[in-house]
């Protein structure tokens, strides 16, 4: 064998799940690895990936899918948050611990946290099981005598008080849902980053070590790890006094600073950006990992439509019993060495394709604010397509009906064909780029007044302002069109065809779609404006007498 096919073979390449998947919880269970990640405002809540060997990663499941959480009316980019993963071996049980946070208004940040637990990782879990509302990112500790602890962030809120707050632990009895004792204060972080947030514990050679998520969301995202010989500290922070794990090593006093997006300490020799929010996995083969978020910005901007997603680095533990990353520095790598014998499986693939033949759809689909109901979506009433009953306009964040999937890549081609019927203005039904619902591109057929039949128009949304982009919109006699758009680093084209083997016609080209990103939508000056990511969507809208309906014959995103 070659050179190239040995390094192929055992090199992993980053990100590891691209699109919308960030603050990853990694754990093993025998030689599988799972790895749970935020959902925000979309349903099904809180992804599960499954891999074999830490390079390619399938989505298999949703945990919160049975109406565990309101989410309508959320706001951007509130929902439900970090995700902790963990397993209990004495019981065999899975455990997740989750935020619902339910506002962001005055930075007040009202979360309720909640564990729920499963004797299987595709379920059925628990019902959830009352934590705490003192903060957000809680974690679960499972002790080796059977004592379990919860690590989270305290929220400050308080005028001269360091901001976002302390770090806090407290054991718990998860068999009685209560806690024992009280919170008791360990850190504000381990740097002068500041923003510490996401605790996790993990055991090791005696040692109890705190990894911890630091300088906020943004371009100064790093992780951060201290140790103590009690899990109530005091904790020693690393030696170095900076994070292990980042994009942007210099150095950085940001304390008291409760989030931003730290432009200035974006790294222009790196195309991984915003590493932070680790997770700590020993393999199956005696190695060690952490999987982190990151990001990657469209070539010549700070903008960020993929979102955060999922990195993996291998780590070592130094002779004075320290984690650091194998190469000993601490700036995030978009290639890491895989585990030690173990052949890559083929690379995944993050196409979609489905031609909803099947009784069920693909479980990539994802939807805002709402759950999905057979009631306004399914593949029954119609075999061989998916019918999607028209409800709120896509501005709404109560009732949209919307199917989507996460966008994974800066270039691809996404196609559709829908059947529809309108008899009014107000019903629409096509395909699109979606964020939130201040913030999306809408291809769509609709009800002519003028002509008395169905015309296929384009529709914007951009930090909340409506905007038609076509001049004229295009007749279509029989109800039926073949829409595709294709995305090519922010800019968008969209084309129509009448017949289903003929010619693709220019619908509207070079729209400028990069906004659709983090630092695209509604922020503030210097602050990251949301941070979930972009979103493929076919859906309808019926603001008339929600009577009317869309079938959709297929849906196919191909990435190049």
């Amino acid at each position: 064998m070659t050179m190239k096919g040995i390094r192929e073979m055992t090199m992993i390449n980053n990100p590891v799940i691209p699109g919308m998947a960030p603050d990853p919880s990694i754990i093993r269970v025998d030689d599988e690895y799972y790895i749970a990640t935020s959902t925000f405002h979309w349903n099904p809540g809180i992804q599960i990936f499954k891999s074999t060997d830490l390079a390619n990663w399938e989505l298999i499941d949703f945990v919160l899918k049975e109406g565990e959480v309101n989410l309508r009316g959320t706001y951007t980019p509130a929902g439900i948050w970090a995700p902790h993963l963990s397993y209990d071996a004495s019981t065999k049980k899975y455990w997740l611990a989750y935020s619902h946070m339910t506002n962001m208004a005055g930075r007040e940040f009202n979360a309720d946290s909640y564990a729920i637990w499963a004797d299987n990782i595709n379920g059925p879990w628990s019902e959830p099981l009352y934590l705490t509302s003192i903060g957000f990112d809680p974690a679960i500790f499972h002790d080796e005598d059977g004592r379990h602890y919860i690590s989270i962030l305290e929220w400050e809120t308080r005028k001269g008080y360091q901001a976002p707050g302390h770090i806090v632990i407290a054991e718990f009895d998860l068999d009685k849902g209560k806690m024992m004792g009280t919170w008791q204060r360990v850190t504000q972080g381990f740097t002068s980053r500041g923003c510490a947030e996401a605790p996790q514990i993990y055991k090791h050679n005696g040692y109890y070590y705190l990894i911890i998520a630091a300088g906020g969301t943004g371009y100064a995202h790093g992780v951060e790890i201290g140790r103590s010989t009690d899990i109530f500290g005091p904790y020693e922070p690393h030696p170095s006094k900076e994070p292990i794990i980042t994009s942007s090593p210099r150095h950085l006093f940001s304390l008291g600073d409760p989030d931003a997006g730290h432009f200035e300490m974006y790294n222009p020799t790196s195309k991984m950006q915003k590493a932070g929010h680790g997770s700590l996995v020993q393999t199956h083969t005696g190695e060690w990992y952490i999987a982190h978020l990151m990001s990657r910005p469209l070539e010549g901007t700070l903008l960020n439509p993929l979102g955060r997603e999922t990195s993996i680095q291998k780590m070592k533990w130094s002779q004075d019993g320290w984690l650091e990353m194998e190469d000993g520095s601490n700036l995030a790598k978009m290639e890491v060495k895989g585990m030690e014998g173990v052949q890559l499986s083929s690379p995944a693939s993050h196409d979609v394709h489905d031609h909803f033949d099947d009784a069920t759809y693909s479980v990539q689909f994802m939807t805002p604010y709402r759950n999905q109901e057979a009631g306004w979506v399914n593949t029954m009433e119609r075999p061989g397509y998916l019918r999607i009953y028209g409800e709120n306009s896509l501005f709404s964040q109560v009732n949209p009906a919307l199917m989507a999937t996460r966008a994974t890549s800066f270039h691809y081609e996404f196609q559709t064909r829908v059947q529809f019927a309108p008899d009014h203005y107000s019903e629409t039904a096509g395909m699109g780029l979606y964020y939130d619902s201040n913030n999306w591109l809408y291809a769509h057929l609709t009800y002519s007044e003028l002509s008395h039949g169905t015309v296929l128009n384009v529709l914007q949304a951009k930090l909340g302002n409506r905007n038609e982009l076509l001049q004229e919109t295009i007749p279509v006699p029989e109800n039926v069109i073949d829409l595709k758009l294709i995305y090519n680093s922010g800019i968008a084209e969209i084309f129509y065809r009448l017949e289903p083997d003929g010619p693709w016609q220019v619908l509207a080209n070079t729209i400028d779609a990069a906004y659709l990103s983090d630092e695209g939508v509604n922020g503030q000056p210097g602050e990251i404006g949301g941070f979930t990511g972009l979103f493929n969507f076919i859906g309808s809208v019926d603001a008339h007498q929600h009577d009317s309906y869309a079938d959709f014959d297929f849906y196919t995103v191909k990435n190049d």
